[in-house]
């Protein structure tokens, strides 16, 4: 199952993951979670500091940029629409994340894909049952990648 991904660049990024890379951390991840086997649309939109503080500010109330923001879309009754949603990544704070946690940078692009894409099919983290839950979930789908776990320490 592939999903349909719109990859939009808004910054001047380096060391970026193909559009392969994305695709094979989407479908992964949405493989082991989707319940409906069907193809989705989302949109993963790279972007720098400064939108991503806007938007964190805008929607979470939070004045500062952070690594990923996801908005699930939600289809009006009786509209039938694979959207799944957007995933925005500040390329700026993901790096930095990477580098002071001591983490492969590919590693951690594709944790965040994969941390965004669970967001956008309902999953969260406010609880510590949540939390616990999700990162369970990263683990699994990270580890069908080769990926080591993310949450222990580097």
């Amino acid at each position: 199952m592939a999903h349909v991904i719109d990859l939009q660049i808004a910054c001047t990024p380096t060391e970026l993951p193909t559009k392969e890379q994305f695709q094979l951390w989407v479908d992964t991840a949405l493989a082991e979670v989707s319940k409906v086997k069907q193809d989705f649309e989302l949109t993963i939109r790279l972007v720098n500091n400064e939108e991503s503080q806007q938007l964190n500010n805008q929607y979470r109330g939070k004045d500062k940029p952070t690594n990923v923001l996801s908005f699930p879309f939600e289809v009006p009754d009786g509209i039938e629409l694979n959207l799944l949603g957007d995933l925005i990544i500040c390329i700026e704070v993901m790096k930095q994340e990477a580098l002071e946690q001591n983490k492969a940078l590919f590693d951690h692009w594709a944790h965040l894909v994969i941390h965004g894409c669970l967001h956008l099919i309902g999953f969260d983290h406010i609880s510590d049952t949540e939390a616990v839950e999700m990162e369970s979930i990263e683990i699994t789908i990270l580890a069908k990648l080769g990926i080591s776990n993310p949450y222990l320490e580097q």
